[in-house]
């Protein structure tokens, strides 16, 4: 049964954090439900519909930036208390705005994630975790990655208070007091935790989680170990979570699970068998949806899901019908009450036109007298940078709380610059001296009329680094502009991962000098993404990388005074030498550096890179033939006298032509990635091979893997 949901905008606040949008809980068995949301001008906004217009409850004055909003109350009661995280304190509100808490915490940094159970408060900030107990310290644990959300199992079913922390190195922590009880490894970093069908399942231990690049799944948390239920990928390539809500939209009986991604898409997800749930509906917004809630908000007797979006809407799908069947009388009142509406809602734009001029005509003035100060507006620009595991790219997602009018992309080490879909802003290269100024990118998209959310992709070269910006300017007046950095790594298409393949031919680097455990770990994070900057507890540390493009591996294992790195590409080894080395001498700090060379690796690594090369080279060519079979094609009009392959590059010639454009230069990195090989393996033996490398180009283009490790080998 398919839902018809017809999409209502109620009320527009400020620009809202992930998780500050909740619904009371009915009053009566008819009524409908209040709206509450805390938005980054600090403002908490209650509001109810009546006749389609949103009234006001309460609304509470502005200050601090509102991190996360949560609902709580004594348990086995109507959770109707509101509390809103702060900077470092935690608010209470009543339902009617009065507020009767204000509770200061130890925290030195902002509360990043907060869950409310009974008397029980659990608090994050970006690596440590607290729980308190009507306002008293209990618990405190240090996480080793910035915790991203936090939850706590019912306690009622459960019977003992089991926190879970949602943490950016795609683990989840269970904890027991102020200990580590279990981690789960997850899929992608875990960005939302929620109940189970809103209270944890049959048993109360049933978590869903969902990760930043798009990923669902179901833990079942026990008091030993983890039981994974079901994972879902994100084969629709769609946006990362940000907000999960258990609640029956289909009005049968069973709850659907309500996901809101950040690239505007709402997903009903239906447990038609016990196994994994399946994708029912889904609905695209323009912006990220930070908050998602099911309930009965606009009409009593209509169940709808109400989403707050990164700038402010609140916005709902309902299930009342929009058009009413029925005779003419019915039609009548209808057009009377839309007439109503409409009038309404001329007056209030006139209002509000008469307003922007006496606005702009008092600015004019302002600005030409002689006392005059010039103020930027100040806009809040929502922005992620992330690598994809898929294409090895990386994304950059810029969302704006005002349409967007240009972005500029400049850049000081080559990148490729790929296509996107979603993407409809047109592009325009400046040509750029790479010499003098090191500019090796200037883009600049230009934007259609209403676009607030702008997503790019680019891929970089390993070894290459420096700094990828984008200056963004929205369509605001006096124009103003604002400037995002972003750090392109030496070894920037590794990815975290848990665990690496131990079989596996290895080079191994050793550094031995006089540094602390600060200072390498500080080097590592420099060298490589998803390294937390926090110097990690304990005496020694050890990370797991993939390398997203060839699928090579890196193992790092660090501690004060020595640092043991393992990968089965010598190119890997070649970079980490070089900007260790480099780092070091830059803190004057004496380096002892051996390696150890596995020649067999080389080859492993070829063997790896032939089968990308092989096809790249096939699409290459298939794509070079298409003008010349289409011409055939017009002149012969029939094309049977082909041979079955090159009647098959004509059939498929627009999906070739698709992904050629969608990867561009892709032979050349691979290309590159071989030299680079070919250099660095004779390079640890003392030899410049770079006169050969012409050859080694030739015998590339004959593609044939024998010739090119015995190339190699001599």
């Amino acid at each position: 049964m398919e839902p018809g949901l017809a999409r209502v905008d109620y009320l527009q606040v400020g620009v809202t954090a992930q998780k500050t949008m909740r619904l009371l809980p009915a009053s009566g068995k008819k009524a409908t439900q209040k709206v509450v949301v805390g938005d980054q001008d600090g403002v908490v906004t209650c509001f109810g519909i009546k006749k389609g217009e949103a009234v006001p409850v309460f609304k509470t004055l502005p200050g601090q930036k509102i991190a996360r909003l949560e609902l709580g109350g004594a348990l086995n009661t109507p959770q109707e208390k509101i509390f809103v995280a702060v900077g470092s304190e935690v608010r209470g509100f009543t339902k009617r705005g009065k507020q009767f808490l204000s509770f200061e915490t130890n925290l030195t940094e902002s509360i990043k994630a907060m869950h409310i159970s009974g008397a029980d408060l659990f608090l994050c900030a970006s690596y440590i975790y607290n729980h308190y107990c009507d306002c008293k310290d209990q618990h405190y644990f240090l996480s080793g990655d910035k915790i991203n959300d936090v939850l706590c199992l019912p306690v009622d079913k459960v019977k003992c208070i089991t926190p879970v922390l949602a943490c950016q190195d795609r683990v989840l922590r269970v904890l027991q007091g102020s200990d580590l009880l279990y981690e789960i490894e997850v899929p992608g970093p875990p960005t939302v935790l929620a109940l189970s069908n809103g209270n944890g399942g049959d048993s109360g231990e049933e978590i869903v989680y969902g990760t930043s690049d798009g990923k669902l799944g179901l833990t079942q948390i026990t008091g030993s170990k983890p039981v994974h239920k079901w994972e879902m990928g994100n084969e629709k390539k769609r946006g990362g979570i940000l907000c999960l809500d258990s609640f029956d939209i289909l009005g049968d009986g069973v709850k659907e699970l309500l996901v809101g991604r950040d690239d505007g898409m709402i997903e009903i997800y239906a447990f038609e068998s016990a196994d994994e749930p399946v994708l029912r509906h889904d609905y695209a917004l323009s912006e990220s949806i930070a908050s998602i809630q099911g309930g009965c908000v606009g009409k009593d007797g209509y169940d709808e899901i109400v989403a707050a979006t990164y700038s402010g809407w609140l916005t709902g799908l309902t299930t009342e019908p929009v058009h009413r069947e029925g005779g003419s009388g019915e039609e009548l009142k209808l057009s009377q009450e839309m007439q109503n509406k409409i009038s309404s809602l001329r007056n209030e734009l006139e209002h509000l036109q008469m307003k922007v001029l006496q606005e702009r005509e008092k600015y004019q003035q302002s600005s030409q007298s002689s006392t005059a100060v010039s103020a930027v507006p100040a806009f809040s620009v929502n922005e992620k940078f992330t690598l994809n595991k898929d294409d090895a790219s990386y994304s950059l997602t810029l969302e704006v709380q005002t349409a967007i009018d240009n972005v500029l992309l400049q850049s000081d080490v080559p990148i490729d610059l790929l296509d996107v879909d979603k993407n409809s802003a047109v592009v325009s290269f400046s040509s750029c001296d790479s010499e003098p100024n090191s500019n090796f990118l200037l883009a600049t998209y230009r934007c259609q009329a209403n676009t607030t959310r702008l997503e790019l992709k680019v891929r970089s070269i390993e070894g290459q680094y420096g700094t990828l910006q984008a200056y963004v300017t929205p369509r605001i007046q006096p124009k103003t502009c604002q400037v995002h950095q972003y750090q392109i790594k030496p070894l920037s298409l590794h990815q975290r991962t848990h665990s690496i393949d131990q079989d596996r031919p290895m080079n191994t680097l050793t550094l031995k000098g006089q540094f602390s455990f600060a200072e390498i770990h500080s080097w590592v994070v420099f060298c490589l993404p998803e390294v937390p900057e926090k110097t990690p507890a304990g005496e020694s540390i050890t990370f797991y990388f993939q390398n997203t493009f060839l699928g090579t591996q890196l193992e790092s294992t660090y501690r004060k005074g020595e640092g043991y790195f393992k990968s089965d590409n010598i190119s890997t080894i070649s970079i980490l030498k070089d900007v260790l080395s480099k780092e070091a001498t830059k803190r004057k700090i004496n380096l002892n550096i051996s390696y150890d060379v596995n020649e067999e690796s080389v080859r492993h690594t070829l063997k790896l890179i032939h089968p990308k090369l092989e096809y790249q080279q096939l699409l290459a060519k298939k794509v070079y033939l298409i003008d010349a079979l289409r011409e055939l094609q017009v002149h012969e009009g029939n094309v049977d006298f082909l041979l079955p392959k090159y009647r098959s590059i004509l059939e498929e010639a627009d999906q070739l032509l698709e992904e050629y454009k969608r990867q561009p230069a892709h032979l050349e990195r691979l290309y590159g990635m071989i030299t680079d090989l070919f250099i660095d393996k004779f390079k640890f033996k003392g030899t410049n091979v770079k006169t050969k490398v012409p050859l080694l180009l030739e015998i590339l283009d004959g593609c044939d893997q024998d010739g090119l490790i015995a190339f190699f080998d001599a």
